[in-house]
């Protein structure tokens, strides 16, 4: 028997359960509680570049913002009075920052926090998985110019229809690849900061209540006591610090606020779920070729059985298959959020965030998969050719492939 090495932490989700996931790492609750802090001294550098903070304010946020000085746990524990992890974790950092903690979260609501750190999240997983998809869509592209002429059965409600070719299908999993990419390339680029301030309305970040705030919140210690710019004329001093706090994270300046405008999820909700989709295509063309009685494809490395040495499963395609069932429904969570109340709402934007960490997973762990199973996928032409029953013309397969491939 294996040594059972030290006891696991009973509350610990290493997913046992769910190996089609991908990207823990950038998804998991380090990675979150990093996003956070990664906004809370966004916010403290964009006040103190504009004035409105001391610039040793920034410099203090910055040093005290280490994830390893954070009780994660204790974060945890605590998020369950005020419903969200940003109120404890302000309270921590804020005493972390010692005589310059006044000028954490100054101005801003927790949601303005929590949906900036989950764009960062967002961004941060997708930077990999459009890698992957790039992979993806190179090796389809080679698979389809090798196998233009290949013959095989196109095979319609489940019967052979008429003769096609290999690479044909390959050039169609690939525009789906190509449209999968498009979708979060264009996802990921416009995820915006979110700054809004109580109800939406920046109040709090123009200069009489700026200098309010800074009045009562230094009076104990005048070393962080500093004068607030004045804007330029006909200039908005809340939309000035909203579009320099998304610079200062790498993320697009929204129009608005969008505490119940909730476009940005919805958008990436949807993306992840066609990338999810085109993948599932793929990978559910790869599992019924590679059935022993087909036996047109297999996987490179196949996976094993627990009571049937002999099979070769077709392993990735299932994960694959697995996650693109899944990631429609989270989605629609996602989409079922914008019916969001007031400026505020109760329950509709606490009900995104864990469907769209799993939407994020899931999609990184398809695109891994798939680079993978692409990579490696064994084509049998003489299968092909055994199988095909039909006779006839492939029409314009040849010219349709040619034509694919010189899409980008």
């Amino acid at each position: 028997m294996a040594d059972p090495g030290p006891p696991a932490d009973p509350d610990a989700d290493l997913g046992l359960l769910s190996p089609m996931r991908g990207a823990v790492g950038e998804t998991g609750d380090v990675a979150v509680l990093r996003a956070l802090l990664d906004a809370e001294v966004a916010l403290t550098r964009a006040q103190a570049a504009l004035g409105r903070a001391p610039r040793e304010a920034a410099e203090a946020v910055a040093g005290a913002a280490r994830v390893a000085a954070f009780d994660l746990p204790a974060l945890v524990a605590r998020a369950r009075s005020g419903g969200n992890p940003v109120i404890p974790l302000v309270e921590d950092l804020r005493a972390a920052a010692g005589p310059y903690g006044a000028h954490v979260h100054r101005g801003a609501t927790s949601q303005d926090i929590l949906d900036t750190a989950l764009m960062l999240v967002a961004h941060r997983t997708l930077g990999p998985v459009l890698a992957d998809l790039g992979r993806v869509a190179g090796d389809l592209a080679g698979l389809a110019a090798a196998h233009r002429d290949t013959l095989m059965a196109a095979r319609t409600l489940t019967q052979q229809a008429v003769p096609t070719t290999f690479g044909l299908k390959a050039a169609g999993w690939r525009s789906l690849v190509l449209d999968a990419r498009d979708r979060l390339r264009a996802a990921r680029g416009s995820l915006p900061a979110q700054l809004g301030g109580a109800a939406g309305t920046l109040a709090a970040f123009h200069p009489d209540a700026s200098e309010a705030a800074s009045h009562s919140e230094t009076a104990s210690h005048p070393e962080t006591a500093f004068r607030p710019e004045r804007p330029e004329p006909g200039e908005d001093p809340g939309l000035r610090l909203a579009a320099r706090f998304a610079a200062e994270l790498g993320l697009t300046e929204p129009v608005l606020p969008w505490h119940v405008l909730r476009t940005p999820v919805a958008d990436l909700g949807g993306a992840l779920a066609f990338a999810s989709g085109a993948l599932g295509k793929l990978a559910a063309d790869v599992l019924v070729l590679s059935r022993t009685e087909v036996g047109e494809l297999s996987e490179g490395v196949g996976g094993g059985s627990s009571s049937m040495p002999h099979k070769h499963n077709p392993v990735r395609a299932t994960m694959i298959a697995a996650a693109a069932r899944q990631v429609p429904a989270l989605a629609a969570v996602l989409y079922a959020s914008l019916a969001a109340e007031d400026e505020r709402p109760s329950g509709a934007w606490h009900a995104e965030w864990q469907p769209l960490r799993e939407c994020l997973r899931l999609v990184a762990g398809a695109a891994r998969d798939a680079a993978e199973l692409v990579a490696g996928l064994r084509v049998h032409p003489e299968r092909m050719r055994a199988n095909l029953t039909l006779s006839g013309s492939t029409g314009s397969a040849r010219a349709l492939v040619e034509r694919a491939l010189k899409e980008d």
